[in-house]
């Protein structure tokens, strides 16, 4: 089985993301707006991570502390499902605790 996930940016005349838009095979919807969006794809040849860290001129600074906020959090929990270390992801969710206070957002109760 195959799937296939497409994104596509349309810049302005100086490369700034103006719109990013996203697809996948099973998404419901089509052509799924996104302010902002970071890849990280690991390149096990070169043991190196490549990026793509993009977003758009309308991203606000709120919505991009909040975005750094669950993103961070997202990868505690995935940190500790790939390496089975609660330690280790108990103590990235301890600092993303003190991130959200340092910038000033409210955390999400855990669902």
């Amino acid at each position: 089985m195959k799937k296939e996930i497409r994104i596509n940016v349309e810049l302005d005349n100086d490369q700034v993301p103006e719109k990013i838009v996203w697809n996948a095979d099973d998404l419901e919807t089509n052509d799924v707006p996104v302010r902002a969006l970071l890849l990280s794809l690991w390149d096990h040849n070169n043991k190196d991570t490549l990026r793509l860290d993009l977003w758009t001129k309308d991203m606000s600074r709120d919505e991009m502390k909040i975005f750094f906020y669950e993103t961070l959090k997202t990868m505690a929990d995935t940190l500790q499902k790939s390496v089975d270390d609660e330690r280790i992801a108990g103590d990235m969710r301890d600092f993303c605790a003190y991130f959200a206070e340092k910038m000033n957002i409210a955390e999400k109760p855990d669902s």
